[in-house]
């Protein structure tokens, strides 16, 4: 039965790796391919452009007063040439800080790793989550396993509280003024009073503990790391069974957890904020 149904539905349908191009994708295509050519000189006027991407000149006009009009390219009044944008530049360069932290990150959260024997992460912000981009695994064999690129909330999270407690209360406010504080166990600050409470004390000793917020029998010792605008943008943390977290050893490894993300964002160039 499956064996004569299959060829029938490849009949019917595109053959293997055939797709369609809608108009919007070709524009969309030509845009990109616009895009990187003018990024890949100095400047280049319009006929260069279009005679390299082999588009007639009125096309190419349009597709770069579009791009323009984003800010991914711009054009200088007196030459006519065509030069990268800021909003291009931006962009790359927040690809560039992240990798950048995912890479340096490594030796810091090794070290966090070993000297706690727990699961130590790296997670960025991102919309209003916490997004994990790294993590070096406990040997064992009950840890924490946060999959890359897995987004969490940020007043259930270590890494998201110390993230919210660096940023003006303001600013926390009207962040969390658009979203509902979903409650995920008994221990969950649920309320922005309790949220901003728990974020003082965050501020006070420099880093935040998830105790069982999230996750029933798990715990969190995170603190923020900072770019070079004093922005805290990531996060260092410990996670595991709060069976071997005892609120002992949590004291002494709050400190240490900051330590190491203050050397993280030393050493990618970032400072730490003042209070705020």
């Amino acid at each position: 039965m499956d064996q004569t149904a299959e060829p029938h539905r490849a009949r019917r349908g595109r053959k293997p790796g055939e797709h369609a191009a809608p108009a919007s994708v070709q524009v969309l295509d030509r845009a990109l391919n616009m895009l990187a050519i003018v990024s890949s000189r100095d400047g280049a006027l319009l006929t260069d452009i279009a005679e390299a991407a082999g588009i007639a000149p009125s096309t190419t006009h349009r597709l770069l007063t579009s791009l323009a009009s984003h800010g991914m390219v711009a054009a200088d009044p007196e030459t006519g040439q065509w030069t990268i944008g800021v909003k291009a530049f931006e962009i790359g360069n927040g690809f560039l800080r992240h990798r950048k932290l995912g890479t340096i990150s490594r030796p810091f959260l090794t070290a966090l790793m070993q000297e706690s024997g727990e699961t130590a992460n790296l997670a960025i912000e991102d919309g209003g989550d916490v997004v994990f981009v790294s993590q070096v695994e406990s040997h064992a064999p009950m840890r924490a396993f946060f999959r890359p690129g897995r987004r969490g909330p940020m007043h259930a999270s270590g890494i998201g509280k110390a993230i919210l407690a660096a940023r003006p209360q303001a600013e926390v406010a009207g962040m969390l003024g658009r979203r509902a504080l979903e409650r995920f166990t008994e221990k969950t600050l649920d309320t922005q009073a309790a949220l901003f409470a728990d974020l003082e004390a965050i501020r006070a000793r420099g880093w935040s503990l998830d105790d069982e917020e999230h996750t029933v029998g798990m715990r969190c010792i995170a603190a923020a790391v900072f770019n070079e605008y004093g922005e805290a943008v990531a996060g260092l943390s410990v996670s595991g069974p709060a069976v071997r977290l005892s609120y002992e050893r949590i004291g002494k490894l709050g400190p240490k957890v900051r330590d190491a993300a203050d050397a993280l964002t030393a050493a990618s160039g970032g400072r730490r904020a003042k209070t705020v």
